[in-house]
């Protein structure tokens, strides 16, 4: 299983695993500094980063280019990418799909939905992928708890057990009543990773703008650890007052010539 056996084993011995997301190089280096064990270049990088409307609008390019700069923030810890929206519609267009993510610095591939033919085409291509069930936000518009209905719920565990069978590595778990979660948990053998699907995952896993505060918008499966957007705001503000001002650029920021080279020059013509 490479990279993911470690977290089959902190599955087993009840070790919760960290995850967040990162989009960019400096983000993806201080969450391998912290110590998160799996960094996910999620697809929410369109609707966070990107200005896109949708997760829908992201392009298998886009994909590519922000976890190549995430492995290169962060060149030892496990990256799992999302394949985007049409990217993995039949077998052969998930591997090849998938085959470009790992180029550009993945290591495990994660697409949406109860689909086994293609988890077994990726299996069977030695591909690590995680899986991901409850709210699908490629194709749930309406982003609102699933599985709160007994029916629901049940096939919800089917999928699982069934995405589990066909060789998953790891499942995400996305707005899920917590005992829902907890019973596919215990049902699986490949660890869960819940944002908002409560306590009893494998691990945990947040979008870093919505931890760090980036929009006045909450959520609340979130926890907000920073106002980094108020920061950035504040900072700005700053900025555009001194040098609106001319407090910037201060003595302490200029270059002067030497002496010298500075006579000759105010000699030379033009």
């Amino acid at each position: 299983m490479g990279k993911i056996s470690r977290f089959r084993d902190m599955k087993r011995k009840g070790e919760p695993i960290a995850v967040l997301t990162a989009y960019d190089a400096p983000t993806a280096k201080a969450e391998e500094a912290a110590g998160v064990d799996i960094i996910l270049v999620g697809d929410s990088v369109g609707t966070t980063m990107l200005g896109y409307a949708s997760e829908r609008d992201v392009t298998l390019a886009d994909m590519c280019h922000h976890v190549g700069a995430v492995r290169r923030g962060a060149p030892n810890t496990t990256i799992i990418a999302d394949l985007p929206y049409r990217s993995y519609d039949t077998p052969g267009i998930a591997v090849k799909s998938s085959h470009l993510l790992f180029e550009a610095g993945a290591d495990v591939v994660k697409f949406e939905g109860p689909l086994t033919g293609i988890a077994e085409a990726l299996a069977r291509a030695s591909i690590e992928v995680c899986c991901h069930l409850g709210l699908l936000p490629q194709h749930h518009d309406d982003k609102r708890l699933k599985g709160q209905k007994a029916e629901d719920a049940a096939r919800l565990l089917a999928d699982a057990i069934a995405l589990d069978g066909a060789g998953m590595a790891m499942l995400v778990l996305e707005l899920v009543p917590e005992e829902v979660a907890d019973r596919v948990t215990k049902s699986v053998k490949a660890p869960t990773i819940g944002i908002g699907a409560g306590r009893k995952t494998d691990g945990q896993v947040l979008v870093i703008s919505d931890v760090l505060g980036f929009t006045p918008a909450n959520y609340h499966h979130n926890r907000r650890y920073q106002e980094v957007g108020q920061l950035m705001l504040e900072a700005a503000k700053a900025y555009v007052l001194d040098v609106r001002s001319r407090n910037f650029p201060a003595k302490a920021n200029m270059f002067r010539m030497d002496a010298d080279e500075l006579a000759i020059f105010l000699k030379a013509k033009p």
